[in-house]
Order: structure tokens, then C-alpha cells, then sequence
């Protein structure tokens, strides 16, 4: 009996990445992507149209008229840094995956992944490490991305005790190559390229390559245990160190000022409005400020043992990134 991978969210950044993965392994891929959603992966795959949102626009993406085994990866979220309440960010993040969860269970997949993120789990003391835990509770963490990532894998692990074979996979702060959208290290490049960066903040994350992530959760797929969760990070990288790389790779220019968080925190609010009234991704709101000066130590041992999970360096990430920007003509070739 042959295996068919259901992908939802494949128009994404970690989504493409994760389909383009499996069609390198030879697999039988079938993506769920939204009516006119443009960047398709390219590729040998079948394609549904749907929204995880409305449970019946999914029949078609689970059928399964061959009696394939079915290994569902759910990669559709929405990523927030909005500081103002999102309906659509609940809808997609906890709604749509409460109906792919559904469905699973209702079509007797082999797997389901689901990417949760880090953000899930409870923020621990500064200095302390961060690992994996074993229940989430929304009202434990901050911020309605996070709560809304924790609501949804509290329902998906509520449905291994029903017999569903799943895993969870807690992805940090997501870069590299390949991202059509407006990912907030994307952003942080293309606003180093054109000056629009004057000054940096005091503060940090962990971020992790794309590429890393979809390496993981295919290796999750086969080898991830069953109502186990894993992180995948990389380390810590402060602003200071990240725009130092980009400063070494392109000699554009030096960012000398670094501004405490709580001096921009004020204005961060009008900052927000006024990228939101121009359709752009606001490097920094009141959420984002607050993630950058959050404990960021999270520990990937758990995958790197259970999965053989590596994470690269942030430096390989940022160069490639900057040369699939400059291909796609989203940055000056000239530096």
C-alpha cells in the first residue's frame, strides 16, 4: 500500500519547503492551497483548492479513492505580531485545525504532524531553558498568536487519546530562503538593503533556517513518537549579531545605534498603524518588542536525538537569503 502526503498551508514559506522536500524523496504529494493562491510549489503534485476554515471544502483533499496510507502535515497558520485582536488569526490557526484534526481521525490517517510553534509553550525565567511539555494551557503564554497555537495543539494532542497517531513540532522564529511573503526576517533584509534601517534594538530570538524546520518534520513523519512534541530551534542570535552578519556579507553599511526596547515601545503602536495603512509587515509592534526581550533558550536535544535533527548557522541562512532575494528582484544586485 502506497503512502500520499496531504499538505495544507503549501503555498507558504515552510510549506512549499516542506512539499519540495518530499518531491525530492519521491513522494506522493497532495497540497491544500486557497482559491487563486499564487507561488504554487513547482512539481509532479496533486492540487486541492480549500480553506481549513470550512470543513467541507476539505473532502476533496482527503479522498482517497486508492486506499493510500494517508500522512497529513499541517502546515496553514497564520503568523501575528499584531498587537490588536485578529478574528482570522483564531479562524486559521485554531478553527482550521481543529477541522484538519477532525478529519484525520474521521479518514484513519497513518500520521498527522502538526506545526505548532514555540510560542505555545510557557515562557520560562530568563536564563532558564525551554523544552518540550506535555499540555498546554492558552492562558500560560502571551499574546493571541501564541494563545492561539496553544489552544490548537491542547485539541490536537486531546485527539492522540482518541488513537490518532500524531506528533507536534514547535518551530522558533522561522528565516531563510524561498519566502514569497513578508516574513519578518525577510523584512529585516530587504529594510537593510534599502536603508530603511537606521537604527537597531537592543534585544534577540532564536531563529531557525526553513529549510532545517522541513527537514525535521519529514523526519517527524517517520520517526517522530506518537503524542510526542518536538522542538525545533537553533540558538539565540541577538539583533546586534544578525545585522553584523549582514553588514560582513554586503559591506552596505554598519548599524552602530542600538535603542533600548522600552525607548521604542512608545511609538511602537503608531509604527504599526502606519505600515499597516501601507500594506507593509511592521518590523516592530508592542508583540514583537515584547518577543525580542523574552526568553528565547530553547532546546532542540529532544529532536536532534529522536529525529537527527541539526540546525545550521544563521550566517549560511542569511546569504542565501540575500541571493534568492537579489533572484527574485526583491533587493538591489548592486551593493
Amino acid at each position: 500500500m502506497g503512502e500520499l502526503y496531504l499538505v495544507t498551508g503549501a503555498a507558504g514559506h515552510l510549506g512549499s519547503t516542506v512539499v519540495d522536500k518530499l518531491l525530492k524523496s519521491g513522494k506522493h504529494v497532495r497540497i491544500l492551497v486557497l482559491p487563486g493562491e499564487r507561488n504554487l510549489p513547482e512539481g509532479e503534485m496533486e492540487v486541492c483548492y480549500g480553506d481549513v476554515c470550512k470543513q467541507e471544502s476539505l473532502i476533496d483533499f482527503f479522498a482517497n479513492p486508492q486506499q493510500e496510507q494517508l500522512i497529513v502535515i499541517h502546515c496553514a497558520g497564520i503568523v501575528s505580531i499584531a498587537s490588536k485582536y485578529q478574528q482570522i488569526v483564531y479562524d486559521v490557526n485554531v478553527t482550521g485545525t481543529k477541522n484538519i484534526t477532525d478529519l484525520c481521525l474521521e479518514y484513519q490517517v497513518k500520521k498527522l504532524i502538526y506545526v505548532s510553534s514555540v510560542h505555545a509553550i510557557p515562557e520560562k525565567a530568563k536564563g532558564e531553558v525551554i523544552s518540550e511539555v506535555d499540555h498546554f494551557n492558552p492562558q500560560a503564554v502571551v499574546g493571541l498568536y501564541a494563545k492561539t497555537k496553544s489552544e490548537a495543539s491542547a485539541y490536537v494532542l486531546q485527539a492522540a487519546e482518541k488513537g490518532l497517531n500524531l506528533s507536534i513540532v514547535h518551530p522558533s522564529g522561522i528565516c531563510g530562503p524561498f519566502d514569497h511573503g513578508k516574513g519578518h526576517l525577510t523584512t529585516l533584509v530587504i529594510d537593510y538593503f534599502s536603508g530603511h534601517l537606521p537604527v537597531g534594538v537592543i534585544g534577540g530570538y532564536d531563529f531557525v533556517d526553513v529549510r532545517d524546520v522541513a527537514n525535521g518534520i519529514v523526519a517527524c513523519c517517520e520517526k517522530g513518537k506518537p503524542g510526542e512534541c518536538y522542538i525545533l530551534s537553533n540558538r539565540y542570535y541577538s539583533v546586534r549579531e544578525i545585522l553584523g552578519m549582514l553588514y560582513q556579507l554586503t559591506g552596505i553599511k554598519e548599524i552602530k545605534v542600538y535603542l533600548p526596547i522600552g525607548l521604542i515601545l512608545p511609538i511602537a503602536s503608531l509604527t504599526e498603524a502606519y505600515a499597516k495603512m501601507r500594506q507593509h509587515t511592521p518590523l516592530f509592534t508592542a508583540y514583537s518588542l515584547y518577543t525580542l526581550n523574552s526568553n528565547a533558550i530553547f532546546s532542540h536535544a529532544k529532536a536532534t536525538a529522536e529525529l537527527g535533527y541539526i540546525a545550521r548557522e544563521m550566517r549560511e541562512s542569511l546569504n542565501d537569503t540575500i541571493d534568492w532575494l537579489k533572484l527574485k528582484q526583491r533587493i538591489e544586485t548592486k551593493v
